[in-house]
């Protein structure tokens, strides 16, 4: 984890892990911690003000996911191009392994101009056999 470049007026600086933005925190250079508000009667505060950081986002496929990838419908239900459940609207696998409904897939392949690509990795679309 990487630590939130600060500064402060008195010239000290908190340990990473430690901010709470826009806080005032109570410190002193004889700890290696901030202290407890509790026992900090006779320390300064000191403000700190947050110049320069980076944002970090993490992604990953939801991994128990019973819905087609196209349509958001349940697998056990129709897509929406069928009229009820249990019409013939079966599920296909590509080589990628990911799932449809077979109308949205082809709903889709149809409307890709030059690739044929699957949805949700982008990787060439071929049916698994």
């Amino acid at each position: 984890m990487s630590s939130i470049p600060v500064s402060s007026s008195v010239g000290d600086t908190v340990p990473p892990n430690t901010l709470d933005m826009g806080a005032s925190i109570p410190y002193s250079n004889e700890m290696d911690n901030p202290m407890d508000i509790s026992t900090a009667d006779n320390v300064k505060s000191m403000k700190i003000t947050i110049k320069n950081y980076t944002a970090v986002a993490t992604w990953r496929w939801v991994a128990n996911d019973d819905n087609c990838g196209i349509c958001r419908m349940p697998f056990d239900g129709c897509c929406p191009d069928c009229k009820m459940p249990g019409d013939d609207c079966p599920l296909v696998w590509g080589r990628c392994s990911h799932c449809f409904h077979i109308h949205c897939i082809m709903k889709w392949l149809t409307s890709q101009q030059v690739h044929q690509l699957c949805p949700m990795c982008r990787q060439e679309w071929k049916f698994k056999e």
